[in-house]
């Protein structure tokens, strides 16, 4: 069997594969209140039925507010519980495991999808007052406010409570989004964090309200439930933040019960070079994995299945995520097996005749 096709436990849940969809937004909760309607109830039990391991859903917000835009889903409410346990049976009955990728937007909420507008949603227009570690605006949006030191627990209270309730929805794994310049990377980040209370200055204070919020998921979900984070592993900026202050951040996450890491990059600044290629973010991951016990998964631009399989050989990688491969074909991993010469007993009947080697 090829590693790519070989399964993963994670605490006490075995996924199929360590093939799994990346956290990609829809933008498509057309009534703006963060309950995910028939896009989702489609969209995702696809790729279950197309031979994903796990499927992480899109940025889902904490908090109304935590939204990136007003057409974001949600978790903070019963009614968008009840939306998600439909998606999350249905991926069920197709034999992949599903996760819910918990996010809160920061400096860059409020806005609008790219098919809709540029820049901030107005008050007037169903916008609202972003918050952040600061009061510096993202270039092109509005500004924040940035966050008092008192009103930081409600913030981790909102993720804790989020967790409780992606348990109550079917999910079965959460995915913390510290990653692409929303709230919790602009609190990691020195380039966005000169805050003098005890959320700012040194690596460790900066990386407290992670911190806080992976040990309160954790006591609040007990022991079993996954918990991964996803991590921009560099800001592409000198002075800012780096693979070495991930690697730290993810040891000390993976002591208060974290348990994978999904490493992305960038997203917190405009103006700077990404060298993207082919893989450009495995070394990123590589390093994570190297300078921590944990798996970690690599992400960006993986588009073929030789690729993906020789990422996983060279040893430091446990996992391949893919992302706009799967929207072009949510059957990719099904393609991926065929071309590795794997027979995947759990494709639906109804779609094996496309697959010779099966």
């Amino acid at each position: 069997m090829s590693k790519l096709f070989s399964p993963i436990k994670l605490r006490n849940t075995e996924v199929r594969n360590r093939l799994w969809i990346a956290p990609m937004c829809q933008y498509s909760c057309e009534n703006r209140d963060g309950v995910p309607g028939d896009w989702h109830l489609v969209h995702y039990p696809a790729f279950s039925a197309g031979g994903a391991g796990l499927i992480i859903v899109e940025a889902t917000a904490v908090s109304p507010e935590g939204r990136i835009s007003p057409w974001d889903t949600g978790i903070w409410n019963d009614h968008q519980v009840q939306a998600w346990k439909r998606v999350t049976d249905l991926v069920h009955q197709r034999g992949a495991k599903i996760a819910v990728q918990l996010a809160h937007a920061g400096r860059k909420a409020s806005t609008y999808r790219e098919w809709s507008g540029h820049g901030s949603v107005k008050p007037e227009d169903g916008g609202w007052q972003s918050v952040s570690s600061n009061s510096e605006a993202f270039p092109g949006y509005d500004a924040p406010r940035e966050l008092a030191t008192n009103e930081i627990p409600d913030v981790i209270e909102a993720f804790v409570t989020a967790a409780k309730n992606s348990v109550a929805a079917g999910f079965d794994a959460v995915e913390i989004h510290a990653a692409h310049g929303y709230l919790l990377h602009q609190f990691l980040s020195p380039l966005t964090n000169q805050r003098s209370d005890e959320y700012g200055g040194s690596l460790e204070n900066r990386a407290r309200l992670l911190m806080e919020i992976v040990q309160g998921m954790r006591a609040a979900v007990g022991p079993e439930l996954p918990i991964m984070v996803r991590f921009s592993a560099t800001d592409y900026r000198e002075g800012g933040w780096d693979k070495e202050q991930t690697a730290q951040v993810a040891r000390w996450s993976h002591e208060l019960g974290a348990d994978f890491f999904d490493i992305s990059s960038g997203g917190l600044i405009t103006g700077v070079q990404i060298p993207v290629g082919p893989g450009y973010q495995v070394p990123l991951a590589e390093f994570v994995a190297e300078h921590n016990g944990s798996p970690v998964g690599a992400v960006g631009q993986i588009t073929d299945a030789h690729q993906a399989e020789a990422i996983l050989e060279a040893g430091q990688i446990s996992v391949i995520l893919i992302g706009r491969a799967a929207l072009r074909d949510p059957h990719w991993p099904a393609a991926a097996a065929a071309a590795l010469g794997e027979n995947l007993d759990y494709l639906p009947n109804q779609y094996k005749r496309a697959w010779p080697s099966f």
